[in-house]
């Protein structure tokens, strides 16, 4: 019985391997951090951000996301347009890894078999899990504790376009907001450092991955068949 269920179980990923297109390549780009420290433009990447994807494209329409990404991410109320925020003149650095999985769909038909230059823009959205220093501030000095996971909602757009025959390349931005408002060390995790928060109580922080992504296809042409 236990070997009959290993070559079910052999035969559906080989399949699934052989009758699906499968993408797998990299991000590169930039990060930028919104919340209670630095700069608040939304899109402004002051960081490098790498990281790697992998899209499992079920029709010419959508696709399965799954995605690594890290980046440091800091800010600097020396940048900011807020009077208030340089005069208290704060900068934090912390190091973000994260963990997204989620629904990519495409405005226009990609079927990447076609021949010659196709392209559509597209969006993503899903679930997203992320770790970082928990960070406080006392009189203006940062400290670090053990770090935590929390999750975030990735919410990104871009454009992308086929280049070669098995060769996809992407521009994409997309914010995270996240369940957590300690990034900047703003509110501490920590309750006996309840005494050093501060910044706004009903915001929770962002953050931003802007960049290229370049992937590669492969598996036996598909037929799209309505599931």
């Amino acid at each position: 019985m236990r070997k009959t269920t290993y070559i079910l179980i052999f035969i559906f990923l080989f399949q699934m391997a052989n009758a699906q297109i499968h993408e797998i390549g990299v991000f590169a780009g930039g990060s930028n951090f919104i919340g209670d420290v630095g700069k608040t433009n939304y899109i402004a990447p002051n960081k490098p951000a790498f990281g790697v994807l992998y899209k499992w494209n079920k029709s010419p329409r959508y696709s399965w996301r799954f995605s690594i990404m890290t980046s440091n991410v800091e800010g600097d109320d020396a940048d900011s347009d807020l009077a208030s925020r340089q005069e208290r003149g704060l900068a934090f650095k912390n190091s973000i890894t994260e963990f997204s999985a989620g629904f990519e769909f495409n405005f226009f038909d990609f079927n990447q078999h076609k021949s010659g230059f196709i392209s559509t823009p597209y969006i993503y959205t899903g679930l997203s899990y992320f770790m970082r220093d928990n960070l406080y501030v006392i009189n203006k000095e940062y400290g670090s504790k053990d770090r935590s996971g929390s999750i975030a909602i990735p919410i990104i757009g871009g454009l992308k376009m086929k280049i070669a025959d098995h060769y996809v390349l992407g521009i994409e931005a997309g914010a995270r907001y996240t369940y957590a408002d300690d990034i900047d060390g703003s509110m501490p995790k920590d309750g006996n450092l309840d005494s050093f928060k501060f910044g706004n109580t009903n915001s929770n922080d962002w953050y931003v991955f802007t960049g290229l992504t370049l992937t590669y296809t492969f598996g036996n042409k598909p037929c799209y068949c309505a599931d």
